[in-house]
């Protein structure tokens, strides 16, 4: 990282490295701010490959608040794809399956269902969800921080032309080789690259052997096969070859279905699984998101939605900086709510993958038995509610400067159970609320206090008062007249049991979430 640059020749609030679905969720959920953004994304056009294909609950819930969700929904599959299915080829009835929890059916714990789509698919969506400018096929190559802000140089391919931009913060969610993170130095933990995928999206009449028995995944010994769109498309994810640039694609799709089917392909990719979490999320005004800050190996389908929860925590952050309604300090505590979060999602796939192997090694050993138990079915190493892993996607609790402790630890979540609670740190249960609305849609661009009682508004902060049914207060142990302060991004700041927070209390809770 250089010490200095010339005088830039545009400015912006918040420049977005990346134009994936992590940094076009973070351009939507900052023009809601009224934040004026720019991303610059080294691709000449949005990906035309699947890539990330599950959407979980709490991504929805996201995706709901920025009003999405049906869009995303109705270009998705139907929730009877939620469910990955193991099978020795495509056309061989199943041996083990398993269903999505909360992508194959509505959950009582959110107000949404998660959805199987391709990201191409995706991205379009979340690409019309604002109107800040995005520039394609334009390179961040270095960035430095001085006074105040960091100038970032950038490049246009094919042209050549350099350019550069002054910007308050940089929000870097340019993939797992991501070159802000390689030019701040910022090192990596973990395996590293633990393979190499090739994916290939091919056209084939396949239906006869799926449309009976849907799923998102067919996991086979030969690759897995994905369907890619309601109407049609299929890719192939498989290990790269030895020789990729000689490889008979068609060939290799034909002999991994095991069966001669006319086999049309349209594109070929080539990709590293990644298993790393960075050192760092954070150098001064520069902040990682998605794979940036983290990659997840694919097993499970977590890595798209952590960095989606990634920048919901952190846009509010900057936007309240930059509005002038929170401290300097505020974005410090992005690293320590979400470096955590992370780590768990990191180990939760790596166990993913060993259990999808497991299976597989099982299901080799009986082929090599006799007949008999060639005929068995596979009894997975996982409960059915494995898949839901919704402790892990609705359990997150954070512990930093941005709650206000109130004597009880937040709950460390597992993979697989999902506790409600209303304890500081933890992301608001979803409950029905009087008007037919989710608590969760009273959150938005404010902080929202929950109770039945009266209570004064601090004009200081964005804040709104919503009305905390009795059943629902009693639920959660706050009596008739306690209260919940909780952050735009759903999180509970601070919790009154025995009453509502007077005025100096409130802005007390308000002045310390905010590092004002």
């Amino acid at each position: 990282m250089q010490p200095e640059m010339p005088a830039a020749d545009a400015e912006a609030e918040v420049l977005i490295v990346g134009g994936g679905p992590v940094g076009l969720t973070a351009r939507a959920l900052l023009e809601r701010w009224g934040v004026r953004t720019l991303l610059v994304e080294k691709h000449r056009e949005l990906s035309p490959f699947p890539r990330s294909r599950l959407v979980n609950v709490r991504s929805m819930e996201i995706f709901r608040q920025l009003g999405l969700a049906e869009r995303i929904t109705a270009a998705a599959f139907a929730p009877e794809y939620g469910r990955i299915r193991f099978r020795d080829t495509l056309h061989a009835p199943d041996f083990a399956s398993a269903a999505m929890i909360g992508v194959d059916g509505p959950v009582p714990e959110s107000p949404v269902t998660g959805v199987v789509t391709s990201q191409d698919r995706l991205e379009p969506v979340l690409l019309g969800a604002a109107g800040s400018p995005v520039r394609f096929g334009v390179e961040l190559v270095d960035l430095a921080e001085a006074d105040g802000a960091v100038t970032a140089r950038l490049v246009e391919h094919g042209s050549g032309t350099e350019s550069r931009v002054r910007a308050r913060y940089v929000l870097a969610a340019d993939g797992a080789n991501s070159t802000v993170r390689e030019r701040l130095g910022i090192g990596t933990e973990g395996p590293g690259a633990v393979g190499r995928v090739t994916t290939v999206v091919f056209d084939a009449d396949l239906d006869h052997w799926s449309a009976r028995q849907p799923a998102g995944v067919y996991l086979t010994t030969r690759g897995s096969f994905l369907p890619l769109y309601p109407e049609g498309g299929w890719a192939l994810f498989a290990p790269t070859p030895q020789d990729p640039e000689a490889a008979d694609w068609p060939g290799l799709v034909t002999r991994s279905l095991g069966a001669d089917v006319p086999v049309h392909v349209r594109r070929v990719q080539h990709w590293v699984v990644n298993a790393f979490v960075a050192e760092r999320f954070r150098h001064g005004r520069t902040l990682l998101a998605g794979d940036a800050a983290h990659a997840v190996p694919p097993a499970g389908g977590l890595g798209m939605n952590v960095g989606v929860a990634d920048v919901h925590n952190l846009c509010w952050k900057l936007a309240g900086v930059l509005r002038g309604w929170a401290g300097p300090d505020l974005p410090a505590t992005y690293e320590p709510e979400r470096m955590p979060v992370a780590r768990r999602t990191l180990g939760q796939a790596v166990e993913n993958s060993k259990m999808m192997f497991q299976v597989q090694d099982v299901r080799r050993e009986q082929l090599q038995a006799d007949g008999a138990q060639a005929a068995q079915r596979v009894e997975p190493p996982w409960s059915e509610q494995y898949f839901a892993q919704l402790g892990l996607v609705l359990g997150v609790a954070y512990r930093s400067a941005a709650v206000v402790a109130d004597g009880h630890s937040p709950t460390e979540p597992s993979g697989t159970t999902y506790v409600p609670t209303a304890q500081p740190g933890h992301r608001m249960p979803h409950l029905w609320l009087t008007d037919g609305r989710s608590t969760l849609d009273a959150f938005g661009e404010w902080f929202t206090l929950l109770t039945a009682a009266p209570v004064h508004r601090d004009p200081a902060w964005p804040l709104r008062v919503e009305t905390l049914p009795a059943e629902h207060a009693d639920l959660w142990g706050l009596g008739s007249r306690g209260a919940l302060l909780v952050r735009p991004d759903g999180h509970i700041a601070a919790r009154w049991s025995d009453g509502p927070p007077g005025e100096a209390a409130l802005h007390d809770a308000l002045t310390a979430v905010t590092a004002r």
